[in-house]
């Protein structure tokens, strides 16, 4: 099948098939005597699972690691289930420093509901400027892990970082 037909089947861009080739996570297809790329029907499924995977936040850096280890026979397993479970305490840490800013933010709404109750028609009711002060420098600290936790997250991480362990016949994830 031409990459047009797998992008089309799998809902990605032609250009994502290819990138996916570039970074070794589909094999390179034999080409049509017209120099087409002719991509075997197992394509389809390898390119459905790199969409889930992303979707649960792998990146593609990690699963080129995971699928080059499978495709020389290799068990990437419990590589993959200790990623998993970093991706869940990074997940589960921006959700509690969301939480915070939330809590915050309410607080704020209830203070600004106020003033602009108070203010008179036409009139500011200052509102940025009466933010609080001492909430800057933990809103940055907090903005910035979650900064960090998302690029984590969504694969800034060096390629190879991902552990791997044993070796198997099939390729096969158990």
């Amino acid at each position: 099948m031409r990459s047009g037909d797998l992008a089309q089947r799998t809902g990605i861009s032609p250009d994502s098939i290819r990138h996916y080739e570039r970074l070794g996570l589909l094999k390179a297809p034999p080409r049509t005597n017209g120099g087409y790329r002719d991509y075997p029907p197992e394509s389809l499924d390898r390119v459905r699972l790199i969409r889930r995977a992303l979707q649960v936040g792998f990146s593609l850096g990690e699963l080129a690691t995971i699928l080059r280890v499978r495709d020389r026979g290799g068990v990437p397993c419990r590589g993959v289930f200790a990623a998993a479970k970093s991706k869940l305490k990074q997940v589960d840490s921006q959700i509690k420093e969301l939480k915070a800013m939330r809590r915050k933010l309410q607080e704020i709404l209830g203070d600004w509901s106020a003033r602009i109750a108070r203010a008179q028609k036409g009139q500011p009711a200052w509102l940025l400027e009466n933010l609080p002060q001492n909430m800057e420098e933990r809103d940055n600290a907090i903005r910035r892990n979650i900064r960090r936790n998302f690029r984590d997250l969504h694969g800034n991480r060096r390629a190879g970082s991902l552990p791997t362990t044993g070796r198997g016949r099939s390729g096969r994830t158990p």
